[in-house]
């Protein structure tokens, strides 16, 4: 099994060092590391560091630390707009796509979307999916944290203008005759994927992006789930653009 990472603000400049607060708290009491455990300690900005377990304390452990890395941002940035769904079907969305390779989401205020995301509740919700992408970039070992964008969601016209700006555009829609698998992909910049919610795009949002640039493609026959869509469609990138 792989050494188990912990997110830190900024990676040790020293040969040692101690692993507090929440994450220190996890290691010793969650995970019940010992003295001799190795564990990764990434700073979700590219930039990790080996470590060894050298003691445990109460909610903390002392560490050895070892060879630094950096790896770069993955090139093209895959950006996902995800309609907000309701229940737990936008974290679990958020959960899977950080383990598949996202590199930012943006919850989109969809018209057709069940669930509204408005004042504090808004707030608390777009806090979930950042505390979810966290966890399950911690779950995947990657260097770098995907960014959850929204304030604390995004509109239908700030989608549309993020699109203006890709290097490539795609909506998921059913009824669309391109394949994804199959559309141009460019090689740098930055892919928008817009995922709608369980009611769907409507049609005056799908004319919206189309007409910032943005292609309409499917997956395959079958009508799948806002909180696999993106999941299925960031999985047909990661082989098309070699990250897997």
């Amino acid at each position: 099994m792989s050494a188990p990472l912990f997110l830190v603000d900024d990676l040790p400049t020293g040969p040692s060092c101690a692993l507090a607060g929440p994450e220190g708290h996890h290691a010793a009491t969650v995970q019940r590391l010992r003295a001799g455990e190795r564990l990764i300690l990434a700073d979700g900005r590219g930039g990790s560091a080996a470590a060894t377990v050298t003691a445990v304390g109460k909610g903390a452990v002392e560490l050895a630390v070892g060879g630094r890395s950096f790896q770069p941002a993955p090139s093209p940035r895959l950006v996902v707009a995800q309609g907000i769904a309701k229940g737990d079907r936008g974290e679990l969305a958020v959960q899977a796509m950080t383990e598949i390779g996202v590199d930012e989401i943006l919850p989109w205020a969809a018209s057709r979307a069940v669930a509204q995301w408005r004042g504090d509740r808004g707030a608390r919700s777009r806090e979930k999916w950042v505390a979810t992408a966290r966890e399950a970039a911690k779950q995947a070992r990657r260097a770098w944290l995907p960014a959850v964008g929204g304030d604390p969601d995004c509109s239908t016209k700030q989608i549309a203008a993020r699109l203006t700006g890709a290097a490539a555009a795609f909506v998921l829609h059913e009824e669309a005759t391109v394949r994804l698998a199959t559309a141009a992909l460019p090689r740098e910049g930055e892919i928008v994927l817009v995922v709608g919610p369980e009611g769907g795009i409507s049609d005056a949002e799908r004319e919206t992006f189309e007409q910032a640039g943005a292609v309409a493609v499917r997956l395959g026959r079958e009508v799948l789930r806002t909180s696999t869509a993106g999941v299925a469609a960031l999985s047909v990138l990661c082989a098309r653009l070699d990250r897997w």
